[in-house]
């Protein structure tokens, strides 16, 4: 049964949209916000992408406005520039053939709205908004809303079908919204859970940092456990005990490193171990970075074994990234360590009191493997404080290195 309510004031973000709709609307055609702007609006969240439907087709959208990207042309999405904002605006359309369980084979563009939410995930995202704030919902989203369910539009097995990374949506909702799956979708995430081997690793990679960043995170990997999903994305079918034991402590995590950096803590991996897994989930290389040195410095700090260099080489946001992921699953606190870090005596090498052609000009050294080899040696004393950061006790530091040398 259809629903129709209003919201009595609309934010900021969908003000600034409104001569897009009002635009499209003079024409004499359709035109709404719809999908997780208005579900998030509802729900009092922060509102990221402003998205608008229409029954305009493209060729008709694009004739009404001067600057426009074709960004999704043959889905029927059009990007309208307007004041330093895009806003992507999308052709009511139906979809057909999912040979790839992602993408359709044949799009078709209507006129109907009601054709257009038919064919969108879950219920909660098959809301529109007209430009007066009147709320559409065809398929009982509001009262899932309300229940804090999630719950597919239609048959659960066809919209997985269509394409599968829905699935990891699903737990990647609960996760965010601290809601639960509704049974027969839950059945369906569990009948179909192989079809998310035939996603892109990297729309996978994306759902799973968004679920394990979740309010309720636990509850989204267990519901990963439970549906198999887990099993269908990279490595983490090696792991489920280990999996089973991250569900039951308590943790609350604010960016990836600290998601793979929890994981990997759990695992026990070394370096060359978090390489090879990141690297299968085509993670970037800077987070695969700092993921190593997260983790290392979580062994370390564990067993008490955590030196001025350890901290100086991991950095301070790494260093926050290991004392949040302890502080959370641990009764001990580790914040003391993001103070260690601050009292170092240096945090960069630039802070050193002494520079390399400081050295060749007061003849101490000459441009040599050396020179880098001292300066190396020069940085870490200082962090260790073994040598003050002052020039002449640097480059006494540095005669007494040489010496040795030789």
């Amino acid at each position: 049964m259809a629903i129709s309510v209003k919201m009595d004031k609309i934010p900021t973000e969908f003000q600034e949209a409104l001569p897009i709709l009002r635009k499209i609307e003079a024409a004499g055609y359709e035109a709404y916000f719809v999908g997780g702007s208005v579900r998030d609006t509802l729900l009092h969240r922060p509102i990221h992408d402003v998205d608008i439907a229409t029954s305009a087709y493209p060729s008709e959208v694009k004739s009404l406005f001067k600057r426009t990207v074709d960004t999704g042309i043959e889905h029927g999405t059009v990007m309208i520039l307007d004041h330093g904002n895009g806003y992507e605006v999308t052709t009511f359309r139906t979809e057909s053939g999912y040979q790839d369980y992602r993408r359709p084979d044949e799009v078709n563009f209507v006129r109907s709205l009601k054709e257009d939410l038919k064919r969108r995930d879950f219920t909660i995202n098959a809301l529109a908004m007209s430009e007066s704030g009147q709320i559409t919902d065809l398929f009982g989203g509001l009262a899932d809303m309300d229940a804090k369910i999630i719950r597919a539009v239609g048959d659960p097995n066809e919209r997985f079908n269509e394409d599968a990374l829905r699935m990891m949506r699903a737990i990647r909702f609960a996760s965010q919204l601290d809601f639960k799956i509704e049974a027969k979708t839950l059945a369906g995430i569990k009948c179909h859970s192989q079809l998310l081997a035939k996603i892109a690793v990297e729309r996978t990679h994306s759902e799973f940092v968004k679920m394990m960043m979740g309010v309720d995170a636990q509850n989204g990997l267990n519901l990963a456990i439970e549906t198999n999903l887990y099993k269908y994305m990279p490595e983490l079918g090696n792991w489920l005990a280990q999996l089973q034991t991250i569900v039951n402590s308590h943790f609350r995590l604010t960016n990836e490193p600290q998601v793979w950096s929890l994981l990997a803590f759990y695992f026990n991996f070394s370096a060359e171990a978090i390489r090879t897994f990141l690297k299968k989930w085509k993670t970037a290389n800077k987070v695969i970075n700092d993921v190593i040195l997260t983790t290392e410095l979580l062994f370390r700090m564990s067993s008490n074994e955590l030196s001025n260099w350890d901290l100086y080489r991991a950095g301070r946001e790494n260093v926050e990234n290991a004392v949040t992921i302890l502080n959370a699953i641990s009764t001990s606190d580790f914040s003391g360590y993001v103070a260690d870090y601050d009292h170092l005596p240096i945090t960069d090498k630039k802070q050193l009191k002494i520079t390399g052609g400081q050295l060749i000009k007061d003849g101490i050294l000459q441009p040599s493997p050396q020179l880098g080899e001292t300066l190396s040696y020069l940085e870490k004393a200082v962090v260790d404080a073994k040598v003050a950061n002052t020039q002449p006790a640097l480059i006494s530091a540095t005669k007494s290195f040489i010496n040795e040398d030789d």
